[in-house]
């Protein structure tokens, strides 16, 4: 028995077809098929069953996959152990993209270029799907990293995200259309959509999920009359006057292009967001793991569309707002204020500010009366306001 065996087997099984197995494995498809019936002569008993219009395991397969991938994850071991004390990184690192995610200020395609630049012995598996796919596929071990739509607030079970893209969602129309009421209209309430024809991404995905709930809780279902996978292929069907479409947020010339007006839905507001994702416990290869930071570093840098950069010379010039801090409401706006900009500058530089702020928060606390060491709530009413601001704003800067 050889391993060349066991891994055409397995992938067989993966791709649910000699054909795509092969595709996969970069070999004829003959080649792979005869590798396989060797594996079932030599174990004496059929693995795949044949007869139907598609592959699938038969009850024997069934037991003898999971020691095949046991067995290739052995070997695989085996390499990474070596190469952790070599530097080599090698391997293979499924990533899959929602359709449109490479049209951002995130560029995946050149970060997974680099990558590759830099790394040759490393394959990568670059695919796309629905966002509710490549969750499943995550959990499963399928897939290393994905990005992926969001349609909850709160990240999925197991999952750990970073958000790519945060757009208001908005109504793509032509400018006839009887919701744009007047020359100057920006807006349209989420309920003038009830009974309109729409036009959206399909199910599964984040944004088709974000219009739903907002649709449902408005008390009305979403008359979908046509579904693209493209955002750019949505505002092709709007344009000719097929429907509205609900899409991320579009600068007013790549509107203008289509012959389009947009309007921020309002009542509420939906937003549109992208997030890169995996598991919480990680990717289990060095291979991936590498590949995670440098497009997590890549975000970290390039910053988040639609939202201001933060520059550390910025913030290390910044005059202190000691005036400005006078009220528990003002404190709250500094708070949220360096709360963004904090979130904007990425693991390299979170604990370390953390730590400085904690620092800040601390000697406040003891040098300001009337502090119910409390934070959060019960902010007090009066006090040193004015130092407090000063440490704060030096725990921002930049080191």
């Amino acid at each position: 028995m050889e391993l060349r065996e066991l891994r055409y087997f397995v992938a067989v099984v993966e791709e649910a077809g000699f054909t795509r197995a092969a595709a996969r494995l970069h070999l004829a498809q003959p080649g792979v098929s005869a590798q396989v019936r060797r594996l079932e002569r030599e174990l004496g008993q059929p693995l795949l069953d044949r007869s139907g219009g598609s592959v699938t395991l038969t009850e024997v397969g069934e037991a003898v996959l999971p020691y095949a991938r046991a067995a290739l994850a052995a070997v695989e071991g085996v390499r990474q152990t070596v190469d952790e004390f070599t530097g080599l990184l090698r391997g293979r690192v499924a990533i899959s993209l929602v359709s449109g995610a490479t049209a951002h200020e995130f560029d995946v395609a050149s970060v997974l270029a680099d990558f590759h630049d830099d790394h040759p012995q490393v394959e990568i598996a670059l695919a796309e799907d629905t966002s509710e796919r490549m969750l499943a596929a995550l959990r499963r071990g399928e897939l290393d990293i994905a990005v992926i739509g969001l349609a909850d607030e709160e990240p999925p079970p197991g999952i750990s995200l970073q958000i790519v893209i945060d757009e208001p969602l908005v109504a793509a129309l032509t400018p006839a259309d009887p919701l744009i009421t007047h020359p100057g209209c920006t807006g349209v309430p989420l309920a003038a959509l009830r009974g309109r024809p729409l036009i959206s991404l399909p199910r599964g995905t984040g944004l088709r999920g974000v219009l739903d709930r907002a649709c449902a809780q408005a008390g009305f279902q979403p008359r979908v009359v046509f579904e693209a996978a493209s955002p750019r292929l949505l505002a092709k069907l709007a344009a000719r006057g097929l429907g509205v479409a609900i899409v991320p947020a579009l600068p007013a010339d790549a509107a203008s292009a289509f012959g389009l007006r947009t309007l921020e839905i309002t009542g509420p507001q939906p937003r549109g967001r992208v997030a890169l994702a995996w598991r919480t416990d990680g990717p289990g290869s060095p291979a991936a793991k590498a590949l995670l930071h440098r497009l997590r570093t890549a975000l970290s840098a390039s910053g988040m569309p639609g939202r201001k950069s933060v520059d550390p010379d910025d913030l290390a010039s910044r005059p202190m707002p000691e005036d400005e801090v006078r009220s528990r409401e003002d404190f709250a706006a500094f708070i949220r204020e360096f709360h963004a900009e904090y979130l904007e500058r990425g693991d390299d530089w979170e604990n370390a500010t953390l730590d400085r702020f904690l620092d800040a928060l601390a000697g406040w606390v003891e040098d300001s009366p009337g502090w119910y060491r409390n934070f959060g709530r019960d902010l007090p009413a009066e006090g040193d306001w004015s130092f407090f601001a000063r440490a704060l704003g030096a725990a921002t800067v930049y080191e």
